[in-house]
């Protein structure tokens, strides 16, 4: 019987993690972080807009009101897409450490010591990175002012983005 050299793992597991860490964590840009975030946006907003057409649509169809979030109540329309904006980043962050729109451009979020992110950090992130957008943007000028390129949501729940691609062994 012969055993596939590849499937034997040659270090333990989490010298491996480390050693992955090193060599893919180098620090993600501004650019690659624009774009993953317009992506996610274009996904959160066309999921949204498709989830309410077809509440809209089942609500005129089992009762006799016609629904319409956006002219009858716009102030739902907009708090449930916050909602859901949060929870779909929230989500996202806790479980995989990465986005749609982030695994699309290559990034992932750790926390700052290389460690997986976790959902209390993932929610502190999602939060605290309405702050960076609150303060006229200035919170995201660290990602260009700062070495480890940490924005300033990044700082508060101590987390990094890095980019994050299997090397091939």
């Amino acid at each position: 019987m012969t055993v596939d050299a590849a499937a034997v793992p040659r270090r333990p597991v989490s010298q491996r993690r480390l050693e992955r860490w090193r060599v893919e964590g180098s620090y993600a840009g501004g650019g690659s972080r624009l774009i993953g975030y317009v992506i996610d946006t274009i996904i959160i907003t066309t999921s949204f807009t498709i989830g309410t057409a077809v509440l809209e649509y089942v609500v005129s169809r089992v009762t006799p009101v016609e629904l319409d979030l956006n002219d009858d109540a716009p102030w739902i329309a907009g708090t449930a897409l916050g909602v859901w904006s949060f929870v779909y980043f929230a989500y996202s962050l806790a479980t995989t450490g990465r986005t749609i729109g982030k695994a699309i451009v290559g990034t992932r979020v750790y926390r700052k010591d290389g460690s997986d992110l976790g959902a209390g950090r993932a929610v502190v992130r999602v939060l605290a990175t309405s702050l960076s957008f609150v303060l006229f943007g200035l919170g995201l000028l660290f990602i260009l002012i700062r070495k480890d390129r940490r924005a300033l949501h990044d700082l508060i729940a101590g987390t990094c983005e890095v980019y994050w691609w299997r090397r091939r062994t």
